[in-house]
């Protein structure tokens, strides 16, 4: 385990030491707050309706911050992550095997499991960073917000759901790693990487042309089926079962390609 962790921390001070890192760290940032103000701007606009109108004529998520603002920004966060994963998981070993280095990884007195769960920590760490960056627009809402209850935010459904965000994070970095593994190229792992995970997310909308029992088999095997509950704030265990499992099989699946490349 001590090498695995020592090959995260190289990987992870690749990842601080380059520009591409701040430039996704920007990227996110700016695109976020692009959905938070309109998330807000929205809430607005109910509350505002309700005045006039009254609170039957505006949906009930739009009584509370955290379902009004929140909920929908997470959505939007959960989306940006499908963008931003690719680009932060193409380099793990395509980058290696472009530069010639992955030969030497090879015959190095490492395991490959060792550098297949290094590489993992390193990138789980950076889109961790990247993810826990919005936590400030839940801070800021908290501060500068209002309640008549006292209460601004639910923090429990704000951890919740964060607690969601991460999972679906460390399953696309998995599953980008993996095909990292296939390619030298990083360019053709990210495009392929976003290529697996964009059905993978609709396959719920996908499923509803499907005939029973099979639309709900497959709409249950949705990423976004799996994250709608916890990014409410309802904690299902079904759904970080579903997550782990799919980051366990990756983690195997690259395990094995590291593995036959060894000894190819």
């Amino acid at each position: 385990m001590r090498t695995a962790l020592a090959i995260a921390r190289k990987e992870l001070s690749i990842y601080f030491t380059t520009p591409w890192a701040y430039a996704v760290f920007t990227a996110m940032l700016a695109v976020a707050s692009f959905f938070f103000v309109n998330s807000l701007y929205e809430f607005q606009r109910a509350q505002e309706m309700a005045r006039t109108l009254g609170w039957e004529r505006v949906p009930q998520e739009f009584r509370n911050l955290t379902d009004g603002v929140m909920v929908p920004f997470w959505s939007s966060v959960m989306t940006i992550t499908l963008f931003v994963v690719p680009f932060l998981s193409m380099r793990l070993f395509a980058e290696e095997k472009r530069n010639k280095t992955f030969e030497l990884l090879m015959t190095a007195p490492v395991r490959p499991v060792e550098i297949v769960l290094g590489k993992y920590l390193g990138g789980l760490g950076i889109i961790t960073t990247t993810l826990g960056l919005t936590i400030v627009f839940p801070v800021l809402l908290s501060l500068l917000g209002s309640s008549e209850s006292g209460t601004v935010l639910e923090w429990g459904t704000v951890l919740l759901a964060y607690g969601g965000l991460l999972l679906w994070g460390a399953t696309c970095m998995a599953i980008g790693m993996f095909i990292s593994t296939l390619t030298e190229s990083q360019m053709v792992a990210a495009l392929v990487t976003f290529a697996v995970l964009l059905p993978w997310m609709l396959l719920r909308g996908l499923a509803q042309a499907a005939e029973e029992p099979l639309r709900s088999f497959i709409s249950h095997l949705s990423f976004d089926a799996q994250l709608t509950g916890l990014l409410r704030g309802v904690l299902d265990l079904e759904a970080p079962i579903f997550f782990l499992s799919v980051i366990f099989f990756s983690l195997l699946l690259s395990h094995r390609s590291v593995e036959a490349q060894r000894w190819a």
